[in-house]
């Protein structure tokens, strides 16, 4: 786990910062110890024939503070993602609710977004294409509700630990910056007399070996993450506590074709595919990391929801990796690069275990076709935020999935997606072809829609997808209720502990 930024649900971006998040606020629906969506706050909803209206309707139940929570609460927070003064890096991903992009950019009050509450226990979302992943993305951070009176009252310092009310399982009560972050049991929470736990310690560890060690000695209960070449010494030293499982997750680099501060290599075509059928993917994840990762030659992890077989890799995947190397040099060469004028640029990457592993191969791999490239490693929090303002030549990324949809990867490609479109990839084919699959109502055809666009834009190489991922974790056996799952949520309001 890194260190959280932010723990204000409309301004985080971190998988890491959601642990503790999700234990503290509940939104629309939730996820169950197996990571499927279940009801939260909301008891059940209904949709309109056309699916573009979704009716949520919520529970009796208040805040920390005693405060009934509200449609209203929903409605101030969904407002407050899409405000532009909010600066949420993450608004993007409700530019499906009807006028969201338009209130996002300024162009309309957040007053006219497609959300209402025709009552104080009813909330109305309203969609401008049907999505029927709205369920998924409904137990997104994103979609967490905020107590509005407490927002109102104390501004962006509503989320310190002396001003923080929750409708969660916890309740925030200390941030030590560089040390931990402190939960305990809210009592007002509905469900209260299932929860287990009655206080949490998160701690940020980048150092794998040294959390292995911490786990060991029963300092952590759980850590979740594990350096991928250690897994199998580790299944031998701790087999009980060694928890993989596939996960909705990519690791990929983006070349920074931003018109203002790119590099200007990349705006060249052939110089972005030879670097993206130069890396030998399949040694890294296969012989290097073996942790079970899987080479990456789409952006879509196999096994996606509503994506049918998925898209067709770039023409080069299949090529063994001399032809590969060998158009690659044939690439740069036509592009104006070889051994008199080397290519040169900087790989700045997140200092967490497998990067700082696989790193040094893709830099071996270019090197093999004349190219240069030197390593900058950063924090991981702080190295995404130099993505987020295009403050890089090459990044070294990961994304996991929002929802289970093929749109959590594929809007990211999308030219009005804003910060998280890294390389700043601008197709209009490519948007054309997606807006086509957001209404077209039919499942094939929608994800034959997505699949050509995905073919599209690997063939375009604005990124190189390197592996897919698996979630990894030591859970140590006092711990009980974890459940291994696509998505790699452990919500602690399901966790129990035996005596150590």
């Amino acid at each position: 786990m890194s260190e959280p930024q932010t723990l204000d649900p409309q301004l985080s971006t971190g998988t890491w910062e959601d642990r503790i998040q999700s234990d503290m606020l509940v939104g629309l629906t939730q996820s169950d110890p197996a990571g499927k969506p279940i009801p939260g706050m909301a008891t059940h909803w209904e949709v309109s024939p056309d699916g573009l209206v979704w009716t949520f309707h919520l529970r009796d139940a208040k805040w920390s503070d005693g405060v009934p929570v509200t449609a209203d609460d929903f409605i101030f927070s969904f407002r407050r993602l899409l405000d532009p003064k909010t600066a949420s890096e993450y608004a993007s991903v409700f530019f499906l609710v009807k006028g969201a992009q338009a209130v996002n950019e300024g162009k309309a009050p957040p007053e006219s977004l497609g959300v209402s509450a025709p009552d104080a226990r009813t909330v109305r979302i309203e969609l401008t294409h049907p999505a029927p992943y709205l369920v998924e993305l409904a137990k997104h951070h994103t979609m967490y509700p905020v107590p509005k009176h407490v927002v109102q009252r104390w501004g962006a310092d509503w989320i310190k630990p002396e001003h923080f009310v929750g409708n969660g399982p916890y309740l925030l009560r200390e941030f030590r910056l560089g040390n931990y972050v402190r939960s305990v049991k809210n009592p007002l929470f509905w469900d209260a007399d299932k929860v287990c736990v009655d206080e949490v310690y998160y701690y940020p560890t980048s150092d794998a070996i040294s959390a292995e060690r911490r786990v060991a000695r029963g300092e952590l209960d759980l850590n979740t993450d594990i350096q991928s070449n250690r897994i199998a010494y580790l299944r031998t030293k701790m087999p009980d506590q060694v928890r993989t499982h596939t996960w909705l997750g990519v690791v990929y680099l983006a070349f920074n074709n931003n018109p203002k501060s790119g590099f200007p290599p990349f705006r060249d075509k052939r110089v972005r595919q030879a670097l993206a059928m130069a890396i030998d993917s399949d040694f890294i994840a296969r012989d290097l990391l073996r942790g079970g990762q899987v080479a990456a030659h789409t952006f879509t992890p196999p096994g996606v929801a509503n994506y049918g077989a998925g898209a067709q890799p770039p023409h080069w995947a299949a090529w063994p990796l001399a032809k590969r190397q060998a158009e690659a040099r044939r690439l740069l060469a036509e592009a104006g690069y070889g051994p008199g004028r080397p290519l040169k640029f900087e790989i700045k990457h997140r200092n967490t275990p497998d990067p700082m592993q696989f790193m040094p191969a893709v830099q071996a791999d270019w090197k093999e076709i004349g190219v240069e490239a030197t390593l900058a490693q950063e924090e991981a929090q702080v190295a995404y935020a130099d993505y987020r303002a295009r403050a890089f030549q090459v990044a070294d990324a990961s994304w996991i999935a929002d929802y289970n949809d093929p749109t959590s990867f594929l809007d990211l490609q999308r030219s009005f997606y804003g910060p998280q479109n890294y390389g700043d990839y601008n197709n209009p084919e490519y948007d054309r072809l997606m807006a086509l699959a957001d209404n077209e109502p039919d499942v094939v055809k929608r994800a034959a829609y997505m699949a050509k666009a995905e073919h599209l834009m690997l063939e375009d190489a604005p990124i190189a997808p390197v592996y897919f991922l698996v979630n990894k974790a030591l859970v140590r056996p006092e711990v009980t209720g974890w459940v291994d799952n696509l998505l790699d949520h452990h919500r602690t309001r399901w966790l129990c502990m035996k005596p150590k």
